[in-house]
């Protein structure tokens, strides 16, 4: 149960902040991704993926089947871009807030896929 919990908060917050994105990019330019030069293709792809994840994840959350399999494919993104803000982190943003909200992503959504495997195997034991 926990686990679906943090896979709908996430996914909603990647909904949300991908639709943020891909709606009001120049918006969410100023206010998150301030990295040079602005690029209006890039933040609508970037908005596009964004709602891909959350989708995937509320998706499973409501209809009870694939939470490990959408768990890991965003886990695997969130990592890599966890990774890509470590690696660019002199090109500009804003690592004071956006490092800890990254990196709890990755610790929540790796907890929830922890518990959800746990849940299936004590299940398969019964």
């Amino acid at each position: 149960m926990v686990a679906r919990i943090i896979a709908g908060v996430v996914g909603l917050f990647y909904v949300v902040t991908g639709a943020w994105s891909f709606l009001l990019p120049a918006n969410f330019y100023s206010a998150v991704a301030s990295f040079s030069p602005y690029n209006l293709h890039l933040l609508h792809d970037a908005g596009a993926f964004q709602i891909g994840l959350g989708a995937v994840l509320v998706t499973a959350v409501l209809s009870g089947k694939g939470l490990v399999a959408a768990l890991s494919g965003v886990l695997a993104g969130s990592l890599l871009h966890l990774a890509a803000h470590l690696l660019d982190i002199r090109l500009g943003g804003h690592p004071m807030t956006d490092l800890p909200v990254l990196t709890l992503i990755v610790v929540a959504l790796a907890l929830a896929l922890y518990m959800e495997l746990s849940r299936l195997r004590a299940h398969r034991q019964q």
